[in-house]
């Protein structure tokens, strides 16, 4: 009997050290499975191809890609922060230290709804460096709503990086 208490600890103070380490894990791991779960369930509206957020890198990380090279295929999560008021046929979309970055939609298959500034979005699609000329940037200033004298201040091409989704999630 009590050979087979001493094995019974041996078997049993290592378990729960291990289980111990795990829940302490998990603590600080905020992307623990229950987490996961949660962020998945979260109500979302696709437009246009479906979207798989869990490769998503944001916004910021762009630039450092396309150093490189011209283009680049990614997935982007990032906040709204305008859309065309026209019809939904563009958003610029948050990045963090830098201006924000105008997202269209592959072959005009999709528009994005109106009203979804400040909503977190994930997208995918390619990056890719681009020169907006003056006729674009009035054309998109234009949709934008903004003033004729801030129309015609725009006087100079301008260097950006642009985005064309396949597919949009947006997070309700």
């Amino acid at each position: 009997m009590v050979k087979s208490h001493i094995a019974m600890k041996k078997l049993l103070y290592p378990s729960a050290l291990v289980l111990a380490l795990l829940l302490a894990n998990c603590a600080r791991n905020p992307e623990t499975p229950g987490s996961a779960a949660k962020a998945a369930t979260q109500p979302v509206k696709t437009f246009g191809t479906k979207v798989t957020p869990t490769n998503a890198i944001t916004a910021a990380q762009l630039p450092v890609m396309l150093e490189r090279q011209d283009s680049a295929k990614a997935t982007i999560a990032t906040n709204v922060l305008e859309v065309c008021q026209a019809k939904g046929c563009w958003m610029k979309v948050a990045v963090e230290g830098q201006e924000p970055m105008r997202v269209t939609f592959k072959n005009y298959a999709f528009f994005m709804p109106k009203d979804i500034v400040g909503k977190e979005v994930v997208f995918e699609g390619v990056a890719f460096r681009d020169t907006v000329s003056v006729a674009d940037q009035r054309h998109f200033a234009e949709d934008a709503g903004q003033s004729k004298e801030e129309i015609a201040a725009i006087t100079k091409p301008k260097a950006s990086i642009t985005f064309v989704a396949s597919g949009v999630q947006v997070k309700q």
